[in-house]
């Protein structure tokens, strides 16, 4: 594009954007982002933006910069932030197991201890990597009790379904000292010959599953998870019902729940995998308190900068909420609360200049009706990454445009592919991106854009009118 042209198109934007937008805008907003926004019924007063070079102090694009909005996921940008300045990429959780009694031919006489500090990287596979670290130290078999000891965290009751009346959904899994697979429970849905099966992954005793899904012999498999309905019971014995209706053409699926509290997912977890190895567990499973001896094994997590990858790649929640509880755990010692991890992450805000004054903290990943933060306190927070020796690990956690994570169908076919790394953010009323943008010219600029509003699930357009226009290099033209 012609400097000629991008001046005439900056001027329209002078004549359309008239009075509504802020005057601190270095530049006014672009006709064809205010277009997109007009077009999705979202009124620029909603709609907050900062665009801003990397070695520049002041913004080329600003308005409703200083607006308390609320920021949906891409508030684990900050709890990202947080860790990495305060704890360090090498960080490990760790999960440690003492035996309760003798060892002796492969029969643990006693007791299996289990105490957790809030390790989110235990998925299946790293589950049965510690099972055998203790196969490895001579238990096969278990006579006693799994005791299990999840004091390391205090957490207030927490109802799964009080943010949007889905609480088996996994993005609502609560968070845990002890939490395996990130509390997911899944169950496989298996057409027969008139039946759908519902069998799960992991043997779930003392749980009873019921199947009223009508097999429906249509040949096209769409939406099937919608067309599927879980609904879990607790009467004298926990009872899930799978109800609806599921297309033959479907084949089998799979279909992850947020089913139990995370020490009950955790128990079945563990149970089941041990018992998958050929091993044996005679006793109940108790909760109990880990002794102040050194444990028969101190099984560690990958370091803190893979677990930033999948937290912020593929936004999981109860990850980025036990790495909140986890920061006021350190910051403050054990156990940690919510009120100690919102601590924890304003003082080291605050410590690398990232104003704090209008940031409001619930859980630290955005799963929250009130959390809020500015477009301009975001951009702060960016460019003092930028300016770490850690930038490198902050940056390569977040989705590439088209590439990967939540972002790999998004802005697909566009120039954008590959030239930004941001984080996503969505809720029923919020939508947000923030991170980094590389224009056709090689400049590097942080991004942020938040909108807040009945319509914002239908600003994508607007989304991807302004990166495209940021990363066309028109902003760099105008200065």
């Amino acid at each position: 594009m012609s400097l000629a042209r991008i001046l005439a198109r900056l001027l329209t934007g002078l004549l359309i954007a008239g009075p509504v937008f802020s005057v601190s805008a270095a530049v006014p907003l672009p006709p064809a982002f205010l277009a997109a926004l007009e077009e999705a019924g979202i009124p620029p007063a909603r709609v907050a933006v900062v665009v801003q070079p990397l070695d520049a102090s002041e913004p080329l694009l600003s308005h409703n910069a200083e607006a308390a909005l609320n920021p949906a996921s891409v508030m684990k940008l900050v709890t990202s932030f947080a860790a990495l300045r305060q704890l360090g990429p090498g960080y490990t959780w760790t999960t440690d197991v003492w035996a309760d009694g003798p060892i002796a031919n492969g029969v643990l006489d006693g007791n299996l201890i289990i105490k957790g500090r809030g390790d989110p990287t235990l998925t299946l596979e790293r589950m049965w990597l510690l099972q055998r670290e203790l196969r490895a130290r001579g238990i096969h078999h278990i006579r006693g009790n799994l005791v299990l000891d999840t004091r390391h965290f205090d957490l207030p009751a927490i109802d799964p379904g009080a943010f949007d009346g889905e609480p088996l959904a996994l993005y609502n899994a609560p968070p845990g000292a002890l939490v395996a697979n990130f509390n997911a429970v899944t169950l496989r849905l298996k057409p027969d010959a008139q039946h759908v099966l519902i069998v799960p992954d992991i043997a779930l005793p003392g749980v009873a599953l019921t199947s009223q899904v009508v097999l429906d012999d249509g040949t096209e498999c769409n939406d099937w998870k919608d067309a599927v309905t879980p609904r879990l019971s607790e009467d004298g014995q926990a009872r899930l019902v799978m109800s609806g209706r599921y297309a033959r053409a479907c084949g089998e699926q799979a279909l992850s729940l947020n089913l139990f509290e995370p020490a009950a997912t955790f128990d079945f977890i563990f149970r089941g995998l041990w018992a998958d190895a050929g091993g044996t567990l005679g006793g109940i499973t108790v909760a109990g308190q880990a002794p102040s001896s050194e444990p028969l094994l101190r099984f560690a997590s990958p370091p803190l900068t893979e677990a930033l990858v999948r937290l912020n790649k593929y936004s999981n929640n109860l990850m980025t909420r036990n790495l909140f509880l986890t920061l006021g755990a350190e910051a403050y010692g054990a156990p940690g609360t919510p009120e100690k991890g919102a601590r924890a992450v304003r003082e080291a805000l605050m410590q690398h200049g990232v104003a704090t004054r209008k940031l409001v903290l619930e859980n630290g990943a955005g799963l929250s009706r009130i959390e809020r933060i500015s477009a301009q306190a975001l951009t702060q927070l960016l460019h003092a990454a930028w300016r770490s020796p850690l930038f490198a690990e902050f940056e390569s956690a977040l989705p590439i445009v088209a590439i990967d994570g939540t972002l790999k169908r998004r802005f697909n076919g566009s120039a954008l592919s590959g030239n930004a790394h941001l984080k996503t953010g969505t809720l029923r009323d919020a939508s947000a991106l923030a991170g980094y943008v590389v224009t056709q010219q090689g400049e590097r600029l942080s991004f942020v854009m938040l909108v807040n509003h009945a319509n914002a699930r239908h600003s994508e357009a607007a989304q991807r009118a302004l990166l495209e226009w940021v990363h066309a290099g028109a902003a760099g033209a105008s200065r």
